[in-house]
């Protein structure tokens, strides 16, 4: 049968033409309304810090970070405690650098959530400022302003830069493969747990993009350890994650994307026709079509073009050409970009490597790093240095090796994608995961179109927090079976945490089982009722 994959896949209604906006056509556009408090607000500011705290001890008292010294935050952060942590005993171990923020919601009395960026070899600083920490600098912006959406209100928080050869950790890299990093993570997070005292606590892990390999890894090797003493592990969430081949994320499902989002990306019709004819020529089309089915009829085979041999059959390049050559600032993470291209402290907004005449990359300033008790060096968002030996990572992808297994041992395993990420596409994270066998069935069996609308609810915005305005209502639709969540977010590129914080602050709360499911109806569980 012959029907738009997209459509089906997604269960989302086509693009209007958008226009003109009025006030650029002489007209005064009517203002916005908006729930304004005018009291200050009772949460999603700083947590209140503590009379006295239980991680400060002999032990950790060279972690400490002073919350009200960061350069150019001009706000307490609150408690906090940062630094290198050995991912061994032995003498002269490598070492991985961690920001970790207690929280002091009470809930999170005997938790953690871990927090880790892709790459290979991004740093989860990048996470932290731009997207779930407890104060953000997001590109384009003049100053760093108090997240309102931290994941630190709901839980404690460690951001960790892994594996070696990311960011401030220290040593030479030595992993061929994620089993190395992992075995290399659980000597690290053993030591933490030691230096923090946090036997018995409950582990979450939380990641983005090649996390996908890390996340699902590094669980199943806790699961493994047996000991939940050190590796208490409950449930993991990953965002836009690398899943597969590189021909089943981006080759095969981009060319359905770009019908998808055709006014979006205004390419002319003459391309859209050839790059048509080179799905179908290429087996891409007809894959999509025999494969992305629920539910699934069958392991899938080999995929076409599986290797990216034949340069015949890059679509996936092809698109990203011409889009550039008609938007110049179109960014691959996240589609509706436009020019300008804004600076950004980090040194990427989005597609590009740009940073402002006379800006200096945050974490890579001398005074940012001692205040935050980093090594005084050279700092990159994405490392130059391979973090595998030979820049090679010989491992499987997690839905062809362990992510099913993990499934079956987690409690929850949420995975998240925003529809207008590129760089991974959604119908490539569908195709991945229909391939998966796991409690006893493949796939789902409900297509996306029948999916249930995830909700995220509306809520009070709080004077001075312009900087982290975020929506509410439906934002996606979301489905769970045998212990997998999907959900998707409607208008959220690849990083769901920067370009969605409400809708990931709502995932959040599901994934540490504060509510009972995505299309749970009622206010975030630390906003009072009656500001609902």
């Amino acid at each position: 049968m012959k029907v738009s994959i997209v459509a089906l896949a997604s269960g989302l209604i086509s693009l209007a033409a958008a226009g003109r906006s009025p006030q650029h056509v002489g007209k005064k556009l009517p203002e916005v309304k908006r729930d304004i408090a005018a009291r200050a607000p009772p949460v999603f500011t700083q947590p209140e810090k503590r009379a006295t705290s239980s991680f400060l001890t002999n032990a950790t008292s060279k972690y400490v970070v002073n919350g009200s010294a960061i350069p150019d935050v001009d706000f307490d952060i609150g408690e906090s405690y940062a630094g290198l942590m050995p991912i061994s005993d032995a003498p002269n171990a490598s070492e991985l650098y961690f920001w970790f923020f207690p929280s002091s919601n009470p809930a999170a009395s005997n938790e953690i959530v871990i927090w880790l960026n892709g790459g290979p070899g991004c740093s989860s600083l990048e996470g932290f400022l731009q997207e779930n920490g407890p104060f953000l600098w997001q590109y384009g912006t003049y100053k760093p302003v108090p997240n309102q959406w931290s994941w630190t209100n709901l839980t404690n928080m460690v951001w960790v830069e892994q594996p070696v050869g990311t960011g401030f950790s220290q040593g030479t890299p030595t992993a061929t493969s994620e089993a190395d990093v992992a075995a290399q993570f659980l000597g690290f997070f053993k030591n933490f747990v030691d230096t923090f005292a946090m036997q018995g606590y409950t582990v979450y892990i939380a990641g983005e993009s090649y996390a996908g390999y890390y996340v699902p890894y590094i669980a199943d090797a806790m699961f493994n350890a047996n000991d939940t003493e050190y590796y208490n592990i409950s449930s993991i969430l990953i965002y836009d994650p690398s899943l597969s081949y590189d021909v089943v994320q981006e080759y095969i499902p981009v060319t359905a994307f770009v019908d998808f989002w055709g006014p979006l990306l205004d390419l002319n019709a003459s391309f859209v026709e050839s790059l048509h004819n080179m799905s179908d020529a290429c087996g891409y089309t007809a894959f999509m079509d025999e494969y992305l089915t629920f539910p699934p009829k069958g392991p899938l085979p080999t995929p076409p073009n599986v290797d990216l041999n034949d340069s015949t059959c890059l679509t996936f390049d092809a698109v990203a050409d011409a889009a550039a050559l008609i938007n110049p600032c179109w960014d691959i993470y996240q589609v509706a970009t436009t020019c300008p291209l804004l600076n950004d402290v980090l040194g990427f907004p989005g597609s590009f490597e740009y940073i402002a005449e006379g800006e200096k990359i945050y974490f890579n300033r001398s005074d940012v790093q001692r205040a935050i008790n980093a090594p005084v060096q050279e700092w990159e968002e994405c490392t130059s240095t391979d973090v595998f030996v030979n820049g090679t990572d010989n491992s499987l992808p997690s839905t062809l090796s362990v992510l099913p297994g993990v499934i079956e041992r987690a409690d929850r395993v949420i995975i998240g994608h925003g529809l207008l990420d590129m760089i991974l596409i959604w119908n490539g994270t569908l195709l991945a995961t229909q391939n998966m066998t796991f409690n006893g069935a493949q796939g789902f069996s409900v297509p996306p179109s029948e999916w249930d609308d995830f909700y995220v609810p509306y809520h009070t915005e709080y004077p001075n927090q312009y900087g982290t305005l975020a929506g509410a209502g439906v934002m996606g639709q979301y489905h769970t079976e045998r212990g997998l969540t999907l959900v998707t977010v409607d208008l959220s590129g690849h990083m769901i945490p920067q370009y969605a914080p409400s809708a990931s602050y709502r995932q959040l709360e599901f994934l540490l089982g504060r509510i009972p499911s995505l299309g749970t109806v009622g206010p975030f569980t630390t906003m009072p009722y009656d500001s609902y």
